[in-house]
């Protein structure tokens, strides 16, 4: 397998960090005390109106509830510092193609996912598993990939391909996992590790890799970033 890009990744994603700071608004005064809930007129003054009593502030409305977790292709989390011998299932997935240079492959990986996932919303299918980016003919210029969102299952009838989106299977069959936690910048340093994990035990892939997105691929500078990338052997 081959990426031709294992490169320090301040070449593999487009900044998205913004430097404008955001002016601060002041708050408003809390009220010192509250207004009395007699009734009474003043003593001191007969005459003056009654108080009004405050009006009771109405039960918050209860959180609705969360959607289903989407799931990761093998539900059994990795082990960072493990590599792990997994089976894909074949999954039914909404799928996207596209080409990005590496310097935008964070941007374009997002604006497919949102393609999709509007896609989906609007037709009314439930997106199931977590995204997916299937990466092929990679060289230093960049790379075509697939971008793919697992759905619980095919549509019948098929939708016809609309703006290059179709519906088809994931990646499926035997294959390495090699979890990668941690900025999306250093994640050549995975792919170095799992290059020299292959050449050590003399094992021969098929020459694309996978990633998935165990949390949402935000920035490529979030140091919380899960990814699962995937290697099949042929």
């Amino acid at each position: 397998m081959t990426r031709h890009r294992l490169l320090p990744l301040v070449s593999l994603a487009a900044a998205l960090a913004v430097s404008s700071a955001l002016a601060q608004q002041p708050s408003s005064p809390a009220t010192s005390s509250p207004l009395p809930t007699t009734t009474a007129p003043d003593p001191v003054n007969p005459d003056a109106p009654a108080r009004p009593v405050p009006t009771q502030a109405l039960p918050a409305a209860p959180a609705l509830p969360a959607g289903p977790a989407r799931q990761t292709l093998v539900e059994t989390p990795g082990d960072a510092n493990d590599v792990d011998e997994v089976s894909l299932p074949p999954k039914p997935a909404a799928i996207l193609a596209g080409r990005a240079s590496w310097e935008e492959a964070v941007p374009a990986l997002k604006a497919a996912f949102v393609k999709i996932e509007e896609a989906l919303a609007k037709d009314g299918i439930t997106p199931t598993g977590r995204p997916i980016a299937v990466f092929a003919k990679t060289d230093d210029d960049g790379f075509q990939f697939e971008a793919m969102i697992p759905i619980a299952s095919m549509p019948d009838p098929k939708p016809a391909e609309t703006g290059g989106l179709r519906f088809g299977t994931t990646p499926s069959g035997k294959a390495l996992r090699f979890p990668h936690k941690g900025s999306y910048d250093e994640i050549d340093g995975t792919y170095e590790t799992l290059t020299a994990y292959l050449d050590a035990k003399d094992v021969v892939v098929q020459d694309r890799f996978i990633e998935e997105y165990v949390t949402d691929l935000n920035d490529k500078s979030d140091e919380k970033l899960d990814v699962n990338i995937y290697a099949l052997p042929k």
